[in-house]
């Protein structure tokens, strides 16, 4: 998955666009405007990809927000739509220091 794929996908037309439910609600339990995810996708590097997420391939994008904040979002696509899955605020809690690398907790 590519990013500049996913960011013509999201330039291209609001038909293109699906928010999940559980996406809403997280953005507005975390006080993430549809800006800020914009910003991240825009912004944005795939940090990590899910290419056998069902029903599709998925990844993480971590990008910032307007007010220049690290945000990560899930999206998936099947070629044609974006599908926006979640979409919060990284910590060091599961992160390393520079929020892209996901902490190996083996």
């Amino acid at each position: 998955m590519e990013i500049k794929q996913l960011q013509e996908l999201y330039n291209t037309s609001d038909s293109n666009i699906k928010w999940a439910k559980h996406c809403l609600e997280r953005m507005q339990e975390r006080d993430i405007s549809i800006m800020d995810v914009e910003s991240c996708l825009q912004t944005g590097e795939i940090i990590e990809d899910y290419p056998d997420d069902f029903p599709h391939p998925s990844c993480l994008i971590f990008g910032y927000t307007k007010k220049n904040n690290v945000l990560h979002i899930v999206v998936g696509t099947d070629g044609t739509v974006l599908f926006f899955i979640t979409a919060y605020y990284p910590s060091t809690d599961k992160f390393e220091k520079d929020l892209k690398t996901r902490k190996d907790h083996a």
